[in-house]
């Protein structure tokens, strides 16, 4: 009789730990990425042709996924790094799993290039943000003030700014 209950009891543990694997998406612990962005913005360009563009892909999941490229209608977009003061081009960037990817002035940044129209303060420029493993996502940017500074202006960046000492 003592094993039945033993087996009985092993059972609902087991039952249960498999309900818990199997929760929504606001588990933060899944073995998947769960991204999204915020503190986008970008500064009103002062050239035709180039733009820059900043955001932080928050990534809540277990997971670390890649961002590997952006599209957008606006224009070709490009995304920079930068690494001891030199700008590169980067194929992919990591979004480490319960971390952030921040992109700021004077670090990683999207470079837009041959604009379709010059983007004014007050509008919103559309963007895709594409993953190695998760699901695209679109962002509309809102066009600041090119003198705009988000210092403490967005959780994230007021986070970055504290974590890095800058």
């Amino acid at each position: 009789m003592r094993r039945a209950g033993t087996v009985a009891g092993a059972a609902a543990l087991g039952g249960c730990l498999l309900l818990a694997g199997c929760s929504g998406s606001g588990d933060s612990g899944g073995d998947e990425a769960e991204l999204s962005v915020g503190g986008a913005y970008m500064p009103q360009p002062v050239s035709d042709s180039m733009a820059a563009g900043f955001l932080t892909i928050t990534n809540k999941g277990g997971a670390a996924d890649d961002l590997t490229s952006v599209t957008s209608e606006a224009g070709e977009v490009t995304v920079h790094q930068t690494k001891g003061g030199t700008m590169t081009e980067a194929d992919r960037l990591p979004v480490p799993a319960h971390g952030r990817l921040v992109f700021r002035s004077g670090g990683n940044h999207l470079m837009f290039e041959k604009l379709t129209q010059r983007p004014r303060e007050g509008q919103t420029v559309s963007v895709r943000l594409h993953f190695a493993h998760s699901a695209p996502v679109t962002v509309a940017i809102p066009v600041k003030a090119a003198t705009y500074q988000p210092t403490g202006g967005t959780p994230e960046h007021a986070a970055h700014s504290a974590s890095s000492g800058h």
